[in-house]
């Protein structure tokens, strides 16, 4: 099954239990996926979904941070169970020893020698671990083996 249907069966589901957030986030999820999918003109493939994913759930911790400032804690509520919904969309995050490792062998491939290296590292890093691992987090574990070369 793939990623898309898998959405679809869940928004299904919502709409049988009357899960009204769960029905919020899906729709919302499936209209950018629609969206993107008219914009290219072809069907998305599963990484551009898991792409479109890690978007939304940042632009929710965004809107979570937004709202407990603005203490509108009810908003933020909302959004971080929308959020949960999302997240199980992404494939399982990487451990830190898994990152390091694919990092480490990142470096090698790219032949890296130090900091100036640090964007053809990234570049190869985020495109392999999107959805993974936080791009903050990959950024300064790059900047920290690099360092070390």
């Amino acid at each position: 099954m793939s990623l898309y249907e898998e959405i679809d069966a869940q928004l299904k589901t919502a709409l049988k239990t009357k899960n009204k957030i769960a029905l919020d986030a899906l729709r919302g999820l499936r209209a950018v996926i629609k969206n993107k999918e008219v914009e290219l003109r072809r069907k998305l493939e599963d990484a551009e979904i898991v792409q479109l994913v890690a978007k939304q759930i940042k632009q929710r911790q965004d809107s979570i941070e937004q709202f407990k400032k603005g203490n509108r804690f009810d908003l933020a509520e909302k959004e971080t169970q929308e959020l949960e919904i999302l997240k199980q969309f992404l494939p399982p995050p990487l451990s830190e020893a898994e990152l390091e490792q694919l990092l480490r062998q990142m470096i090698a491939e790219v032949g890296a020698t130090g900091l100036r290296d640090m964007g053809k590292v990234m570049k190869k890093a985020m495109s392999q671990v999107q959805g993974r691992a936080d791009g903050k987090v990959v950024s300064e574990m790059v900047k920290r083996l690099l360092a070390s070369l």
